[in-house]
């Protein structure tokens, strides 16, 4: 199995560095494929996403290059798209206006009683505890659930070929709120892995929070991909690179624990579908 990153952030949105820096650095490592997947728009206010007058810029630039390295390296055009019910396009929409290789899904802005309010779950400590005070009236079980259920709403009206760090909602939330074993949360992690099964949808396997020291675990964790591979639900590995030295951050780490898992495969893209590789 070629290495390869599918979940890779420019200087189009939160990134840093120039896309074509990026693909270098992945001929470089030896990488089979590199797959962009910029932060699709959002509120214009909104920092990390990329700005809607960037979009033709960007899948233009990644055409081109997907073009111009093609004997090197597959080069592949995606978008991290968020779902925020009632707010964000369909992904369908994106994907056949934009003529995306796959999608990401994920959900980093939770929604909370209007369309103005969102609890954010990345970013400084404060916006997390902020958003269960303000938005959920202290109550982290309120949170946490709606969270939850916002993800299981994508995966089942959506249907984004990946989702993206699934379990994020744990990376800021470090024992101070709720602990991970307590019933309620490991019932809300059950009613997601029903969805995914009755879902085609892959789970990213997302190394980020360990190599940035925000998590001491993957997203997901062991116990989810446990299940994940009782259940033959499919994963793929996504470094959700922000700069080219972290195109492989916790790559192969990774792999050896998917191994010590029971996992034989993992998902990747190539020529326009999805297939498994042994690892």
């Amino acid at each position: 199995m070629k290495y390869f990153s599918y979940h890779t952030h420019s200087s189009y949105c939160d990134g840093k560095g120039d896309p074509e820096e990026y693909i270098k650095e992945a001929i470089n490592l030896g990488m089979g494929a590199i797959g962009f997947s910029s932060h699709a728009p959002l509120n214009e206010n909104i920092p990390w996403a990329m700005k809607s007058s960037s979009v033709k810029s960007y899948l233009n630039e990644i055409n081109r290059l997907k073009e111009e390295y093609k004997d090197e390296i597959e080069v592949y055009l995606s978008l991290e798209l968020d779902y925020i019910p009632g707010i964000t396009k369909p992904f369908k929409t994106w994907k056949d206006a934009a003529g995306l290789d796959y999608t990401i899904g994920s959900v980093h802005l939770v929604k909370g009683d209007s369309n103005d309010n969102f609890w954010f779950l990345d970013g400084p400590d404060t916006n997390y505890s902020e958003g269960i005070k303000k938005l959920f009236q202290g109550d982290v079980e309120q949170a946490v659930t709606a969270y939850f259920n916002q993800v299981i709403e994508m995966i089942e009206t959506q249907k984004p070929d990946v989702i993206g760090h699934i379990d994020k909602v744990k990376m800021n939330n470090k024992g101070r709120f709720f602990e991970e074993t307590e019933e309620w949360y490991l019932n809300l992690l059950n009613k997601t892995l029903n969805a995914l099964e009755k879902s085609d949808c892959i789970v990213e396997v997302n190394t980020r929070g360990i190599y940035k020291k925000k998590s001491d675990k993957l997203f997901p964790d062991d116990n989810f991909l446990m299940e994940c591979c009782k259940r033959n639900i499919p994963v793929t590995i996504g470094t959700d690179a922000h700069q080219p030295s972290e195109l492989l951050s916790q790559f192969d780490e990774t792999v050896k624990k998917l191994k010590q898992i029971g996992f034989k495969q993992v998902s990747v893209f190539h020529k326009g579908i999805w297939i498994k590789e042994s690892i």
